[in-house]
């Protein structure tokens, strides 16, 4: 790569941000890892939480592990859930998702981390494994200078009253609807 002295700017006033990243559309996750990855380059600290993946691989997961110590990375969901799922796998997926909130209140005020990437959670306050309460909490609480990043479909009114930057993400074509199956670094 080319090295030459590139200007950086610095804002009058540092602002912790929340932003939400919402929508039907792929994307969502892959803007808060380029949020992250920008972060690395300014060497802060970022602490990703998935709150739905879970139970399948992805390539951000060793793509991060690459950024380490910058960015850590916490699989915390037990993977993708249908609200028609039996009660007992309904109690499981909740009991993680609640452990995640637990770990993200953990994070956020351990004074590590500058930013804080809450993925799926949207999903997970649609399904009620988080309630929308918890979210608010998170957002009210977080300490001033840390960005919250929260991702996934669905975003709640109430949280998108509360950001100060909201992304949708829209669908206007994708390739499974041509009967393309997922692929490898553009899909997971």
């Amino acid at each position: 790569m080319n090295e030459r002295k590139l200007t950086v700017f610095q804002p009058r006033e540092k602002v912790g941000l929340i932003v939400v990243l919402t929508g039907n559309g792929k994307g969502k996750t892959t803007a808060a890892l380029g949020i992250a990855l920008r972060a690395a380059g300014h060497n802060m600290k970022v602490c990703l939480i998935e709150f739905v993946k879970g139970d399948m691989y992805s390539g951000e997961i060793d793509g991060l592990k690459r950024l380490l110590p910058d960015i850590e990375l916490h699989i915390t969901g037990k993977g993708f859930f249908r609200k028609t799922d039996n009660p007992r796998i309904y109690e499981e997926h909740r009991s993680r998702a609640q452990e995640a909130v637990d770990l993200a209140k953990e994070k956020m005020f351990s004074g590590a981390f500058d930013i804080l990437i809450l993925d799926e959670i949207n999903n997970a306050v649609a399904l009620k494994l988080v309630d929308v309460t918890q979210v608010i909490e998170l957002i009210e609480k977080k300490p001033p200078l840390m960005h919250l990043i929260i991702t996934g479909r669905e975003a709640h009114p109430e949280v998108i009253k509360r950001a100060h930057t909201v992304t949708e993400m829209q669908e206007i074509k994708h390739a499974y609807q041509q009967g393309i199956e997922p692929q490898q670094g553009i899909d997971y």
